[in-house]
């Protein structure tokens, strides 16, 4: 003889609750990856910037930097560009807009007048909006 305990309705009862489990554990691999990624977004070139006490700029999405290292070669982002390719390379970069801003950035040990040269050779290659990059200093008040 079979007995059923309990409950005689066969019904399920519908719960309208949200699972949020799921999604919180995605939530923590995203960080985890953007943790992860966005140290990787920044460039690694090392280079000795003079201090500036100008009132900061707001910088673009995707800034182009030009960097004149210590032994006076150059690098656009973090890929070397010799001298004589200097125009291809930024027309590269810019996709051939003329008019987008190129961010200088000179080591210390740089003199000015290789700076210079370079800044005439983004001239002569159509760029003329050039901001020059350099540390930020904070007064103590």
């Amino acid at each position: 003889m079979a007995m059923r305990l309990g409950r005689t309705d066969d019904v399920i009862e519908e719960t309208h609750e949200i699972n949020v489990t799921p999604f919180i554990d995605v939530m923590l691999v995203l960080l985890i990856i953007f943790m992860v990624a966005a140290p990787l977004a920044t460039v690694d070139i090392a280079v000795d910037l003079p201090a500036s006490t100008a009132e900061p700029q707001p910088r673009p999405d995707k800034p182009i930097y030009l960097t004149v290292k210590a032994d006076l070669s150059l690098a656009i982002g973090d890929d070397p560009v010799p001298r004589d390719t200097l125009a291809q390379a930024l027309d590269t970069a810019t996709r051939s807009h003329k008019d987008e801003r190129i961010f200088l950035r000179s080591d210390r040990a740089v003199p000015y007048g290789d700076v210079m040269e370079v800044m005439n050779a983004l001239r002569n290659a159509g760029y003329l909006k050039i901001a020059l990059v350099g540390l930020e200093i904070r007064d103590a008040k």
